[in-house]
């Protein structure tokens, strides 16, 4: 998986699915993602090849941003 970007109160995680992986087990991935991470679906994109591109985005809790205190 590559590196994570952070854009205000999201957190955003790009995951790379390769051409072979059928929908169910993309859809099986992704709905371990969100159980078990607390990730959530934001973008998509399907290549000719078969390649799956995809965005997770989860909010921001406040013990992860800095300058927050509790």
């Amino acid at each position: 998986m590559n590196e994570g970007v952070i854009d205000g109160d999201w957190e955003y995680r790009p995951l790379r699915l390769p051409p072979g992986v059928s929908r169910r087990t993309a859809a099986t991935q992704l709905a371990i993602h969100a159980e078990f991470a607390g990730w959530e679906l934001s973008r998509v994109l399907l290549f000719a090849d078969g390649t799956r591109k995809v965005w997770l985005r989860r909010r921001r809790t406040a013990g992860a941003m800095p300058g927050v205190i509790l």
